[in-house]
């Protein structure tokens, strides 16, 4: 499992072309774990509506994307302390082999977005491979 973010980025934007500037974004805390039937990953994104997220598969990558509003801010303030992060976000993990993306499902409940990825079914099995006589 490798978790392809780091908290901040600077990103560039667009569809093979650059927008002017580069746009800002934060990476929420994600857990990930396995159980029997797959994994679990919880990502904590408070304040959010499930209509602003995105989840998408790209390969073997699952990407987590949004953007949390500040809606409640004075238009007029002075921080003493700013812990929250808001604006668009991004998350990439890379999940290892034997999961299965395609089956992924997802439900965000009480400011946590809990996707469970099934174990896959298309498991590797063990066979002999016969050995003809040479001539």
């Amino acid at each position: 499992m490798c978790k392809v973010s780091s908290s901040v980025h600077f990103v560039t934007r667009g569809s093979g072309s650059r927008e002017s500037a580069p746009r800002a974004h934060w990476v929420p805390n994600t857990d990930v774990y396995a159980t029997d039937s797959g994994l679990v990953i919880k990502v904590e994104l408070a304040g959010m509506r499930s209509d602003n997220l995105e989840i998408t598969i790209e390969g073997n990558r699952l990407r987590v994307s949004g953007n949390r509003p500040d809606g409640c801010r004075a238009p007029k303030c002075s921080f003493l302390v700013m812990e929250i992060n808001y604006g668009p976000f991004e998350t990439m993990l890379e999940l290892p082999q034997g999961y299965d993306l395609g089956q992924a499902k997802a439900a965000y409940l009480n400011g946590f977005l809990r996707i469970d990825v099934p174990v896959s079914q298309a498991q590797v099995k063990s066979t002999k491979v016969p050995i003809s006589v040479g001539e």
